[in-house]
């Protein structure tokens, strides 16, 4: 049954639930450990070794990116730290003294993989690689990925480091959450100016499914010796949204392909059964409630056994919306959710005018002195 809740404030970050999934043996896969789930729900659709802790090389820049991009100042320009810039593998090619902003740092992390771009955002954000780990296992904690420990930004291995398929996968979900994210990652090259003086050039994307395979619209790969070939990818089609993610996978571009050749046709998709009466309190009018509406269509959401009957329903509003508000004017959010998952948030809008009450009260006071003026001119 479905439930309608009131809420003062706006809702934090669920953990995706953790649901039956579809067994391994459903589908071969060179990869050692593995994760299909729903992007809407995070009901999980394929598992092997799923839930196994394993070393995810520079799909960590997931995580890295995300931080960097709500941090504030994206295009604010500042100077590269020149110890943090020096470190292994793959770069984007930053030099002492170059100049660059946190949004093109992200590019560099989420296109060419630049463990240089990854730790200059880390030391620039908090002031050290060690002080930037512990808020990005802080995060990894508030999303409930309890498989996950960071210990650098770039993914480069350290004493603990490492993440499970299912956690990766909860964690992609999130990120795209994030529209300049998933723009980002969504790409197959970006134009960005950095260095110094800075001077344009092109960045390409390591992620070679966003071509091999229609739909796909992210999000990275990684590679050490220890972790071998990491893959976390994000596809859609006819409506539906999955992220798939593989560790360890020898054959990662082929194994994704496969999996969501399979997993799209275990999912369907639904929409949800928008209460009819929703409402906010109402503050500076003659009433105390202001009636709500949803306005346009709600884009359906991915499930693989969820329903809407078990959807939950929660406006979110400050604790009065003040008059004077005009129908139409937007006034507050609805949140969908399931098994405590956030699945959607969408705009309510005033369903009616609400005006300020001393505009109320000279209304009916103009009402009545009409009344007793006709009143009087019947007596006379």
């Amino acid at each position: 049954m479905k439930k309608i809740l009131a809420a003062s404030a706006a809702l934090c970050c669920f953990a995706f639930v953790r649901l039956p999934s579809a067994n391994a043996e459903d589908i071969e896969v060179s990869a050692k450990a593995a994760a299909v789930i729903s992007a809407d729900t995070g009901e999980l659709v394929y598992s092997k070794n799923s839930d196994e802790k394993l070393p995810m090389a520079s799909t960590t820049k997931i995580m890295t990116a995300l931080i960097c991009l709500e941090s504030g100042g994206l295009y604010e320009p500042f100077t590269v730290d020149s110890d943090a810039i020096h470190v292994e593998g793959s770069s984007m090619g930053l030099q002492e003294g170059d100049t660059v902003t946190k949004y093109a740092l992200a590019c560099g992390m989420l296109l060419p993989s630049g463990n240089d771009g990854a730790n200059a955002a880390a030391v620039e954000i908090a002031g050290s690689i060690e002080a930037f780990a512990d808020i990005m296992n802080d995060r990894a904690e508030a999303m409930g990925l309890n498989k996950t420990f960071f210990v650098t930004p770039s993914g480069l291995e350290g004493v603990g480091h490492g993440s499970s398929a299912r956690d990766m996968a909860v964690l992609a979900a999130e990120a795209l959450k994030n529209e300049t994210f998933r723009k980002i990652c969504s790409s197959e090259t970006l134009k960005l100016e950095y260095g110094n003086p800075p001077y344009t050039r092109w960045l390409k994307n390591t992620n070679k499914l966003l071509t091999l395979y229609s739909g796909t619209y992210g999000v990275k790969t990684g590679f050490t010796d220890e972790a071998g070939r990491c893959l976390v990818s994000a596809c859609e089609r006819d409506g539906k949204r999955l992220i798939c993610v593989t560790l360890n996978a020898p054959d990662d571009w082929n194994d994704h392909m496969k999996l969501y050749e399979s997993c799209f046709g275990k999912v369907t998709t639904v929409s949800p059964n928008i209460p009819q009466e929703m409402s906010a309190a109402l503050a500076g009018s003659d009433r105390d409630s202001l009636r709500l509406t949803a306005g346009g269509e709600v884009e359906d959401i991915t499930v693989l056994s969820a329903s809407p009957e078990s959807f939950e329903y929660t406006v979110a509003a400050p604790p009065f919306v003040y008059a004077p508000i005009r129908e139409g004017d937007e006034a507050a959010e609805l949140i969908i959710s399931s098994e405590g998952r956030e699945l959607r948030r969408i705009p309510l809008y005033a369903a009616e005018n609400a005006d300020y009450k001393s505009a109320a009260d000279k209304k009916e006071k103009n009402k009545l002195d009409k009344i007793i003026a006709k009143v009087k001119d019947i007596f006379n």
